[in-house]
């Protein structure tokens, strides 16, 4: 599905590629008052609808290959994943933007973009051009096929990737009415639940070119970016222009004390605990201790299991941001 707004050198107008089931479906619900406010502090626009898994991706990357100068995403995570994705696939020299519309809005954060539509549009039309590294996985897709995937947040296995499958497939929250609260309220019954069962997983690891080692972990994860879950500072030392991975991987951590320190992991100082370590690298190697499946998230998604490897690629990306 696609409308134009003023189609004069549509190349020079900035594309929104908008996901209309993001924050629970709000956003589908509310497209005439975002659109509204982008048009009144923004200006002129194209748009484009998803449709599918990832339409985005394909939306972008024929978007970038005719020229379109200025995408944006208005979604969340996994939105901004894909049309970062169709960028970057496209070869182009196209930029992304940021309108965000989902409930974690991690990615959003890290840039420091406004979470309103009013401001976020304000801060796109005088915003400056950076340009950010991007990160690489190749796992095995859920047919046991290699595939490729760029992520700018962080991709992770373990306790994270079974909640957000955990709020994929719970159905019982739909009589919460508002689309954002629903969200949220699903993503914390999935996380109690998962906390509460928790499983350690064992896997094995190789950073760059150091020897293979064995690891106990309730959470690993590969960051280019700050936060996930929602808020959580994962990785506090994360830059997303340095060239590097941040690797953050919390060990046998018992259900009582997460919960005790779940303000430590939210306020990024959890690097004190004895359970937490952490480094940086440039090439992850991840795979399950005797065949074990394990599965992986991405930005929020969850495309595939492991073995995987990670890789970042300095400065790939042409990014908005605010100005300062």
């Amino acid at each position: 599905m696609s409308l134009n707004l003023q189609n004069n050198d549509s190349n020079n107008i900035p594309l929104i590629i908008v996901n209309p089931k993001s924050a629970s479906g709000s956003t589908q619900t509310r497209w005439a008052r975002i659109a509204s406010d982008w048009a009144a502090h923004y200006g002129a626009f194209n748009v484009d609808f998803t449709e599918y898994r990832g339409h985005g991706i394909e939306l972008a990357k024929k978007a970038a290959e005719t020229g379109r100068k200025f995408i944006v995403a208005c979604g969340g995570d996994g939105t901004i994943n894909e049309v970062a994705n169709g960028i970057l696939l496209s070869g182009k020299d196209a930029e992304l933007g940021v309108l965000p519309q989902g409930t974690g809005g991690d990615f959003r954060r890290t840039i420091e973009m406004p979470s309103t539509i009013r401001r976020a549009s304000e801060a796109l039309k005088n915003g400056v051009t950076k340009k950010i590294d991007v990160g690489k996985v190749t796992y095995l897709n859920h047919k046991d096929e290699t595939e490729e995937r760029f992520f700018l947040n962080i991709s992770s296995v373990g306790l994270s990737a079974s909640i957000i499958e955990r709020v994929k497939t719970t159905g019982n929250l739909n009589w919460i009415t508002f689309g954002s609260l629903r969200g949220k309220a699903s993503f914390a019954y999935s996380a109690l639940h998962e906390v509460l069962n928790l499983d350690v997983k064992t896997i094995r690891v190789r950073f760059d070119e150091n020897e293979v080692k064995s690891l106990q972990s309730i959470v690993f994860c590969v960051a280019n970016a700050r936060y996930f879950g929602g808020g959580m500072k994962m990785a506090p030392d994360a830059v997303i222009d340095d060239g590097l991975l941040n690797v953050v991987n919390i060990g046998e951590l018992g259900t009582g004390k997460i919960v005790r320190k779940a303000p430590k992991l939210y306020a990024g100082t959890h690097y004190s605990l004895d359970e937490v370590k952490h480094t940086t690298a440039k090439r992850i190697e991840i795979s399950a201790f005797n065949n074990e499946e394990i599965h992986l998230e991405t930005d929020g998604e969850l495309p595939g299991k492991l073995p995987a490897v990670f890789e970042i690629f300095p400065k790939a990306l042409k990014i908005r941001v605010p100005k300062k």
